[in-house]
C-alpha cells in the first residue's frame, strides 16, 4: 500500500447519503489522512466539497463513472480504501467491488441486495483472500446494529464457554426514514426475482451468503429449503416474523422489512466467526401491547406484503414511486435530528443461558445514523484499528471489523450493551 496516494476515496459524494458521509469524515478523519471525492459531475463534487469543514477544502476530486471499467480499476489501485454509496450496487457496484478484491483495496458499501452480495462472494471472496482486501459490504443501518448486537451476544456466550442458538432481534422503536437509495434498490432486486427463478431461489434462502451454505443440524439433517417463487420470495419477508401475540410480554410483534436481508448477513458472520451449528436468527418489529398494538401488528404487515409485491410489477411500482422517497432525496435537518431507533437481539446460549444486546442511537436510521455507521467502518479500515481481525475476502461488519466498530460508535453516541439475563 506504499505507492497508494489516497488513503479513503468516498465514490458518490453527491448524493443524498454520500453527502452526509462527507460531512463525517470531514469532521471526524485524522488530519493527516488522505481523501478524495468521486462522482460521475465535476460541478456537483466543487459543491459538495465547498459545503463541507475548511480541511477539507484540499480533497481532490475524481471524476468517474461506475460503468467504466478501466476508470474504476483505476481508482481502486490509487487508494487504501473506497467507500461508496452508489447503487443499485447490483447495477453499479460490481465492477468496484471486483477491481477493490483485484488490487487489494478494502472496500465498504450501503447495500442492502441479498443478490449482489451473493454474487460478489461467488466472484471475489477467494480474489480478495489472495490479495488481502476486506470487501465489506453492508456497512449502515443494513445491517450493522444486526449484526453487532448479535456478535455481542456470541461473543459473551464464547466467554462462558457456549455457544449460540435461536437468536432473535426485535425492533423496539424506529423513528426516521428508509433511504432513496434502499427503496431503488428493493425495486431492483423485485423485478429481477420475478423474472428469474435462481434469484428467487438465492433471495429466498436465509443461509444463501453463509460460507458454506445451509449448516446442517446436529442430528445430521438440514433445513428444508423454503418455497421459490414471488409468493416464496414475499413469504420469505414475512414469515419470518409472522403477526404474533408473545405470551410472555402480550406485545404484538411482526415483520421487519429488512429482516430478509439482514437475516442472511448475519449469517454469514456466523458462519465466518463460528456462532456454532444450533444458530439460528431471525428479526422482527414490536408493535405494543392490547388492540392497539395488534392492529398495528396487522396493518404494518398488509403494508409491507403490499410494498414487496407492488415493487416487482411497473404499474404498481410507478404508483410507489410517486409516494416513497427517490435515490439522492433526503429528509431536512430538523426531521434527521428527531429520528433514533432501539434493538434488542435475545439469544439462547448452548449452556442455557440468555443474553440480551441492546443497540440503541439518536440518530435517523437510514440517512444521518447510517452516515456515522459507514463513516466509523471506513476510518477503523484506514487507521488501522487495533483488534481488527486479521482477515480477508468478502466479509460482514463484524467478521471484518468487529469490536473497533463497536467501540467508535460507543464513542459516537450509539449503545451497544451486552448482559446475561437472570435463569
Amino acid at each position: 500500500m506504499a505507492d497508494r496516494d489516497l488513503d479513503i476515496v468516498l465514490f458518490g459524494a453527491t448524493g443524498f447519503v454520500g453527502r452526509l458521509t462527507a460531512r463525517h469524515l470531514a469532521e471526524y478523519a485524522p488530519a493527516g489522512l488522505r481523501i478524495a471525492l468521486a462522482g460521475r459531475s465535476p460541478s456537483r463534487l466543487e459543491e459538495v466539497r465547498a459545503g463541507l469543514d475548511a480541511r477539507a477544502a484540499e480533497w481532490p476530486l475524481l471524476v468517474v463513472d461506475a460503468l467504466d471499467d478501466a476508470a474504476v480499476t483505476d481508482l481502486a489501485a490509487r487508494t487504501r480504501v473506497v467507500v461508496t454509496t452508489v447503487g443499485p450496487y447490483a447495477r453499479y457496484g460490481t465492477a468496484l467491488a471486483a477491481a477493490c478484491a483485484g488490487a487489494g483495496t478494502d472496500y465498504c458499501d450501503l447495500t442492502g441486495e441479498v443478490l449482489f452480495v451473493h454474487r460478489s462472494v461467488a466472484a471475489n471472496h477467494t480474489t480478495a483472500q489472495a490479495t488481502g482486501a476486506r470487501v465489506v459490504h453492508a456497512c449502515g443501518f443494513d445491517s450493522v446494529p444486526s449484526d453487532l448486537g448479535v456478535l455481542l451476544c456470541a461473543d459473551a456466550a464464547r466467554e462462558d464457554g457456549a455457544e449460540l442458538g435461536t437468536t432473535r432481534l426485535a425492533v423496539r422503536r424506529m423513528k426516521g426514514g428508509f433511504s432513496g437509495g434502499t427503496v431503488d434498490s428493493a425495486a431492483q432486486q423485485a423485478v429481477e426475482m420475478r423474472a428469474d427463478p435462481g434469484a428467487r431461489k438465492v433471495a429466498g434462502d436465509p443461509w444463501a451468503l453463509a460460507e458454506g451454505g445451509r449448516p446442517e443440524r446436529p442430528d445430521g439433517s438440514s433445513r428444508p429449503p423454503r418455497p421459490g417463487g414471488v409468493a416464496g420470495a414475499i413469504a420469505t419477508v414475512t414469515s419470518l416474523s409472522p403477526v404474533r401475540r408473545d405470551p410472555e410480554t402480550g406485545r404484538f410483534t411482526g415483520p421487519f422489512l429488512m429482516a430478509a436481508f439482514n437475516t442472511r448477513v448475519v449469517a454469514r458472520s456466523a458462519s465466518l466467526l463460528g456462532y456454532g451449528p444450533r444458530f439460528r436468527y431471525a428479526e422482527y418489529s414490536d408493535y405494543g401491547t392490547g388492540p392497539r398494538g395488534a392492529a398495528t401488528a396487522g396493518v404494518v404487515s398488509a403494508a409491507l406484503m403490499g410494498v414487496v409485491a407492488g415493487l416487482a410489477f411497473g404499474p404498481t411500482r410507478a404508483v410507489l414511486g410517486r409516494v416513497l422517497p427517490s435515490a439522492g432525496e433526503g429528509p431536512d435537518e430538523e426531521t434527521m435530528a428527531a429520528g433514533r431507533f432501539r434493538m434488542e437481539v435475545t439469544a439462547e446460549a448452548t449452556n442455557g443461558a440468555r443474553y440480551r444486546a441492546v443497540v440503541d442511537a439518536p440518530y435517523d436510521p437510514g440517512y444521518s445514523g447510517t452516515a456515522v455507521m459507514l463513516g466509523q467502518a471506513v476510518l477503523a479500515l484506514a487507521e488501522g484499528d487495533d483488534g481488527l481481525p486479521d482477515t480477508a475476502g468478502v466479509l460482514t461488519p463484524a467478521a471484518a471489523i468487529g469490536m473497533p466498530l463497536v467501540h467508535r460508535l460507543r464513542a459516537h453516541g450509539f449503545t451497544l450493551d451486552v448482559e446475561r439475563l437472570p435463569a
